[in-house]
């Protein structure tokens, strides 16, 4: 069902629902990168993220500055970019399905894998910042369309509610 006129998409609330969710995604995809790493510790040595930003003349000392946490390293820089990343494609899914409401069910489902598919099958590998899709490992595949999935539909119903409460008082 499309929004009536009554019912026209608050652009503000979308943006801030899907802020939020892209926070929270962001969290449930390194979460889930946790449990099954989509890459060795040697290819991870220089993760996407940094390599990319290399790609654009950003220096090594900046792509792997660190902060550190209970005794750990942690890459901030990464999480940066790991974060815009999570948060501009739930805004953009955010205010695309908050519009087209018929669009919503399984289609987190298919956002996910078609972000999946476009940058870690198609433009990262032909920036050359990881490996063409045939030379990735299988586990590689897995991690990445499964958290995909993971990701976007934590997008999905978190963003979806909050927009709901934001606009319910309204």
């Amino acid at each position: 069902m499309r929004l009536n006129k009554k019912q026209k998409l608050n652009l503000k609330d979308a943006v801030i629902a899907g802020t939020a969710a892209g926070i929270f995604s962001g969290l449930v995809k390194l979460g889930w990168e946790n449990i099954l790493p989509p890459r060795t510790a040697e290819r991870d040595s220089t993760n996407p993220p940094q390599k990319l930003l290399q790609q654009f003349g950003v220096p090594e000392k900046v792509t792997h500055a660190t902060y550190t946490y209970s005794g750990h390293q942690l890459p901030w820089v990464s999480y940066l970019m790991h974060f815009g990343f999570s948060t501009s494609f739930a805004i953009i899914y955010e205010v695309l399905f908050e519009n087209k409401k018929y669009l919503r069910g399984t289609s987190s489902t298919i956002f996910g894998l078609a972000i999946w598919v476009a940058f870690h099958l198609g433009i990262m590998p032909y920036m050359g910042t990881v490996p063409a899709g045939k030379d990735q490992p299988t586990e590689e595949h897995i991690s990445e369309a499964l958290g995909h999935i993971a990701w976007m539909w934590t997008n999905d119903l978190v963003g979806h509610e909050i927009y709901r409460r934001l606009t319910e008082k309204k």
